[in-house]
């Protein structure tokens, strides 16, 4: 156990990490995951770990670049999260926190949270004063925008994997193709699994109305991002016209937007970004607002760190589950019949294969 360690450096580096399943969304095909590793050292040879998902590799070199242009402030600092977090507001505050900045502040939080468990000895969840637990984990990790025949053979496999619950990306030119694909699964994986699907932000107020209505005879867990991540009142409208709970949060930056949306009355689930959501310390904040409004929260990629802070969380939901770090981390996650749980070695249980790390580096 180590005292009071002082921050030394910030280091980044980019990857692209290929992905097993690559995923088709209506915005694009991911074929590698772009993640910007991060190392928030300290004077007491305890080191920091987190990761960054930047969507595109054209983010990758600048995103790294912004993590380690932190160090000028943060170097000398002490490894306390939250008295980090008011510092940055204040620095970037005329700036604004969206977008890149927020990325490396996140990773900045989450790296600064996992030292300090590290140096206390401690498993994150604990340092956070909660107690592991199974979560409900669904696998995420495929099932894009495929076509109904591919779709069906691809959620039983997905399930085989040791799930009882997938996600399905929507969004094709026409809601009877739509319908065909969630047909094709049900058809092939039953009634029984759980069954989630996401639009990724790509339908008009006036075709969400008219689409989402269609989708409540498939016992479907929600419907996620139908319409732009920020269109609070367009999403509210569509949570009116069907039984099946709209979810988004992924896309909010800090609480702040996800008050915004229970405003609008989007107050039934919630599923906040690790990173875009500001870390660990967004998290919490996040936490506090679910557990006063009643509403359940669940994660959003990240499931090394989102583990952790699920179980810190009164409403906790569902746990969203890639594998997209597993081959640069020495650890990779798990989960086993359908439960996850946080990792028992101190900090959020991000370690580096750095032989991998080393094989995916990404020339940028």
């Amino acid at each position: 156990m180590t005292d009071n360690p002082t921050i030394r450096r910030l280091r980044a580096r980019p990857a692209l990490v290929p992905m097993a399943m690559p995923l088709v969304t209506a915005g694009g095909a991911v074929e590698r995951a772009p993640l910007v590793l991060i190392d928030l050292e300290t004077d007491a040879g305890v080191t920091g770990q987190a990761y960054v998902f930047t969507y595109t590799p054209a983010a990758l070199a600048a995103t790294a670049r912004q993590v380690e242009d932190l160090t000028p402030l943060v170097a000398g600092e002490a490894v306390a999260p939250l008295a980090l977090a008011r510092k940055m507001s204040a620095a970037f505050r005329l700036l604004g926190r969206p977008g890149l900045v927020g990325l490396a502040l996140a990773g900045l939080d989450i790296a600064a949270w996992d030292a300090l468990a590290k140096a206390q000895g401690l498993p994150l969840y604990r340092l956070l004063g909660a107690q592991a637990r199974d979560l409900p984990a669904y696998n995420s990790k495929g099932l894009g925008m495929i076509g109904a025949a591919k779709a069906g053979p691809e959620a039983a496999a997905l399930l085989a994997e040791g799930f009882a619950a997938v996600k399905l990306r929507l969004g094709y030119p026409s809601a009877a193709e739509d319908l065909g694909v969630i047909d094709a699964v049900r058809s092939e994986i039953g009634a029984e699994p759980r069954l989630f699907v996401d639009y990724n932000q790509t339908l008009t107020l006036a075709e969400a109305k008219r689409r989402v209505p269609y989708l409540q005879d498939f016992d479907l867990e929600w419907v996620e991002e139908p319409l732009p991540w920020d269109d609070y009142a367009g999403h509210a409208a569509v949570a009116a016209e069907t039984s099946v709970p709209i979810q988004l949060g992924e896309n909010c930056w800090g609480a702040a937007d996800m008050a915004k949306a229970l405003e609008a009355g989007l107050d039934a689930v919630f599923m906040p970004d690790a990173v875009k959501i500001g870390g660990v310390t967004g998290w919490l904040q996040s936490a506090g607002l679910a557990a006063a409004h009643g509403v359940q929260l669940s994660s959003h990629l990240f499931p090394e760190v989102s583990s952790h802070l699920l179980c810190a969380t009164p409403t906790a939901h569902w746990l969203e589950y890639v594998d997209w770090a597993a081959p640069i981390l020495a650890e990779p996650f798990a989960v086993r019949d359908g439960r996850a749980r946080p990792s028992e070695a101190p900090g959020a249980g991000i370690a580096w294969d750095e032989a991998a790390v080393a094989r995916y580096a990404a020339d940028v």
